[in-house]
This record gives structure tokens, sequence and C-alpha cells, in this order.
């Protein structure tokens, strides 16, 4: 399977996409936005919409914000399924709605054609690195047909059952990963105020079972102040609707996860929508009344 479809070429579509033309693949190239020149310097080919990316490949991967531009890839007009043929392979990358991907994959699956969804982790950097974490859920088959692709692009993938169960994994990473970082923004600004060096705090717990990579890495972000994005605020937001959503739909309670939202719509609230989800902790200073000290 050497002919690709990639449809997303935005913060993490964009260097995904470099890894496969970097190991030879093929690649048929659409996005809402101009391609950007340096995949076609590589060898990847424009294409007009959707619809012509899959009649041109064997497998079409796609890499969007949310559910509705999914859908629309997918389903609308010069979409996706306007030129499917039967054997091949469709993989959604983005994370989005569980339910509406298992509607997807059966509508998909009519058409004749395979459909994994394959959310990942590790956001720009991640993807840069192609060390990304990929959960994919769907038929082994077409799992293992993709596998060499996945590989490319990340480094840790796991077939973890069927379609939309990829989705949810994402979604409960995306839960740990929120209430984490609340976590460490709250042990840190407790020990600012409490007249601590908060640095040194942070060295301690590193060696201690409260240690985590988000200690590590987002701590270091708290301590230094740097807001600049690696995971937009809004875009966990939107992860974490779809954890409140799902909850409702199953009759869960999740009030760990409704007190982050709170803090990501908090930040937002002061103009921080773009910001790194680290920057939690300034929701949290505002209430306190108190800065953590820059390291």
């Amino acid at each position: 399977m050497k002919d690709i479809g990639f449809i997303g070429l935005g913060t993490m579509g964009r260097p995904m996409a470099s890894h496969l033309l970097a190991a030879g693949y093929r690649l048929f190239l659409h996005d809402v936005a101009p391609i950007p020149p340096d995949l076609i310097a590589a060898g990847g080919v424009a294409c007009e919409s959707a619809r012509q990316v899959t009649q041109e490949a064997d497998a079409v991967i796609i890499m969007v914000p949310d559910t509705p531009h999914v859908e629309a890839v997918l389903f609308g007009q010069g979409g996706v399924a306007e030129g499917v043929s039967k054997g091949m392979i469709v993989v959604d990358m983005s994370s989005i709605s569980p339910l509406a991907t298992k509607e997807f994959a059966r509508k998909i699956g009519a058409l004749g054609a395979d459909y994994l969804d394959a959310p990942v982790s590790g956001g720009e950097v991640g993807a840069k690195a192609a060390s990304l974490t990929i959960m994919v859920g769907g038929r082994e088959r077409a799992f293992n047909a993709m596998k060499p692709l996945f590989e490319t692009m990340g480094k840790n993938v796991t077939h973890v059952g069927g379609n939309g169960d990829g989705q949810t994994t994402k979604v409960a990473n995306q839960i740990i990963v929120a209430l984490t970082i609340e976590a460490v923004s709250e042990a840190l600004l407790f020990a600012s105020k409490a007249g601590a060096d908060p640095a040194l705090v942070r060295q301690a717990l590193m060696g201690g079972f409260a240690s985590s990579r988000i200690l590590e890495v987002h701590g270091e972000r708290m301590l230094k102040r740097n807001f600049d994005p690696g995971f937009r605020i809004e875009l966990h937001q939107k992860d974490l609707n779809l954890a409140l959503e799902g909850a409702r739909a199953l009759g869960l309670s999740l009030p760990g996860t409704a007190a982050a939202q709170q803090l990501f719509n908090a930040c937002t609230a002061l103009g921080g929508k773009a910001w790194d989800h680290s920057a939690i902790l300034r929701a949290l200073e505002v209430m306190a009344g108190h800065e953590v000290a820059a390291a």
C-alpha cells in the first residue's frame, strides 16, 4: 500500500504527512488552506477535493479539528464517500466523538470500505518527532494493513478494539491529562503560597511517587511561565466536552473532569483559549490572588 490520501494539513497533519513522504509513500493531499510548499516539494500531489484524494489512493487519512469537520470531509459535497471504493481503508486520526465515530464507520462500511479511528496523543512535538501515541479502533485486518504507516508517524501504536474504542481511549487519555495538570497546578500554587520554593518542591517530587510526565514537562512550563501553546486550551476544552457528553449518555458522573473544564473555561474568560493547557495554573492564581514565582 503506497498511494495514500491525507486530508488536513494543519499543526498535526503537516508533520505527519511529511514523515510518510520521507518514508517513500506517495501522498495525495487536500486541505481547506493551500497545500504547504514543502509537502509538494517532497513529492506530494495536491487535490481539489476529498473525493479526488480518495479516488487516487488505496487508503485515506483524515486529520481535522472536530466531529463536524470529519463529517463534512466524509459525507459533504465532494467528500470521501463520493470517491470510496470497495476494499479501501479510511482512517480518521482526529480526536472526535466516539458515538459519532461508530455511525461514520457504519456508513463507510456500507460502501464496502474499512474504517479505523486512530486518534493520537503527543501534540505538535510528538507529530514533528514521529513519536505519537496512536490508539486504534476497528477491524484487525485493517489495523494490520495500516500499522506500517502508523509506525512511521508514531512510536506507541495500540489496537484497542472495535470502531469507537480508539476515540474512547483518547477521551480517557485527555481526562487523565487534564486532571493531572490541575493537580500539579494546585500543588505548586500551594507550595508557593506557603513560602516554599516551588522549583525545589517540584525537584523533590520528581523523585517520588508523585512523579509524572506532566510534573516534569508542564511543571517546568508553569515555573518558567511559558504558556506558548503546545496543546491549546480550546482543544482540551473540546476533548473534555466529549468526555462530559459521553458521561451524560452513559449515566456517569465525572466531577473531576467537570471541575477541570470549569478551570479551562475560566482561562478562556481571561483571554487564554490559545494558551497551552498548562496555563490552567493561571485560573487558580487569579482565584488565590497569588502568582507562583518564576524559577
